[in-house]
């Protein structure tokens, strides 16, 4: 659940399209956490949905264009390898589990992120509904959480949440990778964790109590004076400073969801990001404390059930992605299904990024 602070050196180049990843709060999500079946068919199934997404998002919005429907497609690290061959995004790795004590930040599957946004609950679940299907048997469900928008973007805690999330140019140069990888310049490193709360335990609380805990107060939402807020104050621990005193940011984009009848009252956590390690910095002190043992204490009433990591690429590599589907694809014509001929399509799962950006500089 940080709150605050990913590297901005230098805007990022406009070479590739990223996805919907910087997009007006709206009043619905769905997360779908996917993991890929073993099956070989599996890989071709995924990569088809790469170039399918798209058509998808367009026929299920032109319902109700206000309706602002997006979705981001994130991949993960073991999935990445297994799609295809050929570079990776040079940070993108497997969630990092961390342990302190009593605290666990629990690292749990995930191949595919479907990260589905809109003013409206049904187009939300229709465009995961023709996902599933186009999916099929290619997949199975590792997580899938209906949030929503509560009240005056407040979490379940009674706080407002994301006050300092980066708006504008700044959410662009902080959530998406630039000229530090040329290849997957437009992509964005993405977290996701879920939470659930002990409610009970933090409405026994008194409120300048939950206040000192934040940092901010409850119902105007203004950062308590450093004179009088705790180092291991929420917000104190998530606003990370390079070392140039410039202040790190990732873009937040989590939702609120619950279960009354269940009890069950939590906030799903996604970050994006042009770095994960502002993410995992601000994990580490959240869980571990800075210094160590100054933790965050939202973590005594607040316990993270999954956690893991993805990448969002650009528009044009899941293009890419799906044409290389296509090409390994069979065909009715057996001089093409074969490997040996000279004009038989390339089928090694690589991306061809020289062809499409020029060779890579490692």
């Amino acid at each position: 659940m940080p709150n605050e602070g990913s590297t901005a050196s230098s805007p990022a180049p406009a070479a590739l399209t990223p996805q919907a990843v910087v997009v007006p709060l709206t009043r619905h999500a769905i997360f779908l956490v996917l993991t890929m079946t073993p099956e070989a068919a599996s890989a071709d199934a995924v990569r088809s949905m790469c170039g399918d997404l798209g058509g998808l998002i367009r026929a299920v919005g032109f319902r109700d264009p206000e309706a602002k429907l997006s979705c981001v497609l994130s991949i993960g690290s073991d999935a990445w390898d297994r799609l295809f061959s050929g570079p990776r995004p040079r940070e993108l790795h497997p969630f990092k589990e961390i342990s302190a004590g009593a605290r666990h930040a629990v690292s749990t599957p995930g191949d595919l992120l479907f990260h589905i946004r809109a003013e409206r609950p049904d187009l939300c679940f229709e465009l995961a509904s023709q996902i599933m299907m186009k999916l099929g048997d290619a997949v199975e469900v590792a997580d899938e959480v209906y949030g929503f928008r509560y009240f005056d973007d407040r979490d379940l805690l009674g706080f407002v949440d994301g006050t300092e999330n980066p708006a504008g140019q700044e959410a662009l140069d902080f959530a998406l990778v630039g000229a530090e990888d040329p290849a997957f310049t437009g992509g964005s490193y993405v977290y996701v964790q879920k939470y659930i709360h002990d409610l009970a335990g933090w409405n026994a609380l008194p409120t300048e109590a939950q206040e000192r805990i934040i940092g901010r107060t409850k119902l105007s939402d203004i950062e308590l004076d450093d004179s009088i807020k705790p180092t291991s104050a929420h917000n104190a621990l998530n606003t990370i400073v390079d070392e140039n005193g410039n202040e790190q940011k990732i873009l937040r984009e989590g939702m609120v969801f619950g279960n009354a009848g269940r009890g069950e009252y939590g906030i799903y956590f996604i970050a994006y990001s042009r770095t994960p390690g502002v993410t995992e910095q601000m994990l580490q002190n959240m869980f571990v404390g800075r210094p160590p043992g100054n933790y965050d204490r939202i973590l005594d009433f607040s316990r993270p059930l999954t956690g893991t990591a993805f990448f969002s690429p650009p528009i044009e590599i899941l293009d890419a992605i799906a044409a290389n589907a296509l090409a390994s694809a069979p065909t009715g014509n057996p001089a093409e299904n074969d490997s040996s001929s000279p004009a038989a399509p390339a089928s090694d799962g690589s991306l061809r990024i020289g062809s499409l950006k020029g060779e890579r500089n490692e």
